[in-house]
């Protein structure tokens, strides 16, 4: 009680009047700023460090410029610090003019490739030929079907005159188009036999060029036509029962969106 009645005069040399000493903060920075002291002087260092290492030495980079040019046969090489041939060169963006055109010629593409697709199913329809010809249209272009029932004899790459008539009539349609088809042939795992063909590539590989010569004869520019085989490796049916070795027997006539496409920037480059 007589440390509670003590005068600001007689109070500790802690200057803090009329409490208890124990309750006085002690002398000194408070205990936290050593570590804050540390973090500080680390990030000191570490900033100095970073510093030394971006400087370059000259020596070292002498050492590479003579390298440099020892190697690519070379006398001139940028600077120290120099960006002069280290520049990346931006990537033209299309122009809206460019753009445009894009979109003008795939709507072109879209629309020539459905007359085809129409006019295909109309020649199907009229001449009787449905479950031998198809015509369908998806993203990657426009593709007309024929199973070798129509167009062959079995194990042949004969084309029958029923295949050539058809043919004939569908090459009509075609050579409206300048643009590039591909044909491809197609057979069933059953294997050849051996006398003609060594294997079903060599079958299916003769059938789509036999397709390839009727349509070249009928009027199709042969720089835009090719023949493809593919033996039995593209089946779009099982190989397991009568019916689906018989739909994967077929030859394909096939206007692809994407290589038309590239057709028509491969034109425009070439006139510019």
């Amino acid at each position: 009680m007589a440390d509670e009645n003590l005068s600001e005069a007689e109070a500790p040399a802690l200057n803090c009047p009329k409490v208890k000493q124990e309750e006085c903060p002690p002398a000194g920075a408070p205990e936290w700023m050593a570590t804050f002291s540390d973090l500080v002087t680390l990030l000191m260092c570490f900033f100095v460090l970073m510093y030394a290492m971006s400087t370059t030495q000259q020596e070292t980079f002498k050492e590479l410029v003579e390298s440099l040019r020892s190697a690519l046969g070379v006398t001139v090489v940028p600077e120290a610090g120099s960006r002069e041939g280290l520049t990346m060169q931006p990537v033209p963006a299309e122009t809206p003019a460019e753009e445009q055109k894009i979109d003008e010629m795939g709507g072109m593409i879209q629309k020539d490739l459905e007359e085809v697709v129409s006019e295909v199913r109309e020649l199907v329809m009229f001449n009787k030929l449905g479950g031998l010809v198809t015509a369908t249209q998806g993203d990657m272009g426009a593709v007309i079907t024929m199973t070798d029932m129509l167009l062959f004899e079995q194990g042949g790459a004969t084309l029958s005159d029923m295949g050539i008539d058809v043919l004939r009539k569908i090459a009509s349609v075609l050579s409206r188009l300048a643009y590039h088809v591909k044909v491809k042939g197609h057979t069933d795992n059953v294997e050849v036999n051996k006398q003609l063909y060594p294997s079903n590539w060599e079958l299916s590989a003769a059938r789509a060029s036999a397709v390839v010569r009727l349509l070249v004869e009928s009027g199709l520019n042969p720089k835009y036509i090719s023949a493809e085989g593919y033996a039995e490796f593209k089946p779009v049916a099982t190989n397991d029962t009568p019916d689906g070795r018989s739909r994967n027997r077929r030859v394909e006539i096939i206007y692809d969106r994407d290589i038309i496409a590239r057709d028509f920037v491969g034109l425009d480059k070439q006139k510019k």
